[in-house]
């Protein structure tokens, strides 16, 4: 492991926090910008707007299948080696894409960036706990979480202005400019954490790896597929192989991601609580624009603005979160505010179609603030008790986690509006009472995963506490 200096220690602790903001934001916008772009790049292109799933797909697939092999690769070459070569692959995959003629150049150049992004968080995020003291790590942590509450919001509004307004060039381009940023920025102060001891698991990568893929093929599908049956069968083969993977990690002597991370409590409980909740939180976004478009008749500028506040509310979510896990612990602060953000989402379900949309502004404001706390508690309890032994995997798995979570929760808000959708007497015939029926469905089941951080211990968090 590197050694870092007293004297290069206080100006690395500045600056990694806004090296991983960066990237965390780069990413988040890429993964949501393109959504509202995807007509504009079909038409040029002359594809169908059906077929471009596909260059959103390819990305995920990337994701999950290279973010298992970011810990090793970190441990072998060197957190700081493979960060800048993370952000040169994201941002020149930006740029193919930005160059691409046809879908399949979209397609190939999407995955470039998806290799990139597989790598960058992640690494970003191990630089981060190996360099700050738990005591300190929380407010870092805090800090470089916010990206992941804006860039989801950001990315409708800002990709609906840049296709009116520019072209469908300019999403990608967008991200170079931070990309440069952040290699310079990582020449300088990010540090090179290795490890002596690496032995790569191939076995269990490629296992683990084929589980991820499954899983989020599963995914895709769900949400855009009438045939239910197929689906289900990837689904259940991405769940053997998670099932072959415990078998084999029960077995070596070294697997990629150990079984006793599990024994951990926060761990365990972070990693199921991130999962359960996920499933509620990420749907809202691409729910709520979707409905003031298709049932409000409203265009993608218009919702983007609507959903908007939740980024502004985000950052006092930040400010305030610390003070409140000092005061409540993490037991209580995740139980409550889970069940918070349930009933918003619930909230969301009571304006009529003749009510005006602005009544939304301040409901997706209040949950803005919320998601904040519980992102910032759930990533931070999660890692609270892991050994340096433990860090690089754990950390890992923690990313692959929230990757299939967030699937998951579009995926299953998708699959519940479909539902409703095509029981017309339910709705009487009108789409709006779809989305209002899958905000309660969601909601609920948000309030429910609540339940999950009863298992942690009203003590548990305090060594990430700032001493007095």
């Amino acid at each position: 492991m590197t050694v870092i200096t007293e004297q290069n220690n206080e100006a690395i602790k500045k600056v990694l926090p806004i090296i991983l903001a960066t990237s965390i934001f780069m990413q988040m916008l890429d993964s949501t910008i393109l959504n509202t772009s995807l007509p504009s790049i079909a038409k040029d292109l002359h594809e169908s707007p059906l077929d471009m799933q596909n260059a959103i797909i390819s990305y995920v697939l990337t994701l999950a299948l290279f973010m298992p092999v970011s810990g090793f690769l970190s441990d072998k070459f060197g957190t700081k080696k493979v960060f800048i070569v993370a952000l040169v692959l994201f941002s020149l995959g930006s740029l193919f894409c930005s160059l691409s003629q046809n879908l399949m150049h979209l397609v190939l150049a999407r995955i470039v960036q998806g290799v990139g992004g597989s790598l960058m968080t992640p690494v970003g995020k191990l630089a981060l706990i190996k360099t700050f003291p738990k005591k300190e790590l929380l407010k870092a942590m805090n800090f470089a979480i916010i990206p992941a509450l804006i860039g989801p919001v950001l990315g409708p509004l800002v990709g609906g202005y840049m296709v009116d307004y520019l072209s469908w060039h300019w999403i990608f381009l967008i991200n170079i400019p931070f990309g440069l940023i952040g290699i310079l920025l990582s020449l300088k102060y990010m540090p090179n954490y290795k490890s002596k001891i690496i032995d790569f698991d191939l076995k269990g990568f490629f296992i683990f790896a084929a589980a991820s893929l499954l899983l989020s093929i599963s995914l895709e599908l769900f949400g855009n597929t009438v045939r239910v049956s197929p689906v289900l069968m990837i689904l259940m083969s991405g769940f053997l192989m998670l099932y072959w993977y415990y078998r084999h990690a029960s077995k070596d002597n070294n697997p990629i991601f150990p079984l006793n991370l599990f024994q951990v409590r926060t761990f365990r409980v972070g990693i199921v609580g991130n999962l359960a909740t996920r499933l509620g939180i990420s749907s809202v976004p691409l729910l709520l624009p979707m409905m003031i478009q298709i049932a409000y008749g409203q265009s993608a500028v218009v919702s983007g603005w609507i959903v908007a506040p939740m980024a502004l509310t985000a950052m006092f979510g930040k400010s305030a979160v610390i003070g409140i896990l000092n005061t409540f612990g993490y037991r209580k602060t995740l139980m409550v505010n889970t069940f918070i953000i349930g009933f918003l989402i619930c909230c969301l379900a009571i304006p009529s179609i003749h009510t005006s949309i602005y009544w939304y502004v301040p409901i997706i404001s209040i949950l803005g603030f919320f998601n904040s706390i519980q992102f910032t508690s759930m990533n931070s309890i999660s890692i609270a008790d892991l050994r340096q032994y433990h860090t690089s995997s754990g950390n890992s798995l923690i990313s692959v986690n929230q990757q299939l979570a967030i699937g998951f929760g579009i995926a299953f808000g998708l699959l519940v509006l479909k539902v409703f959708q095509g029981d017309v007497k339910l709705i009487h015939h009108e789409i709006h009472n779809a989305f209002r029926y899958t905000f309660l469905v969601v909601g609920s089941l948000t309030i429910l995963s609540g339940l999950v951080f009863r298992r942690l211990h009203f003590k548990d968090g305090d060594n990430l506490k700032p001493a007095n």
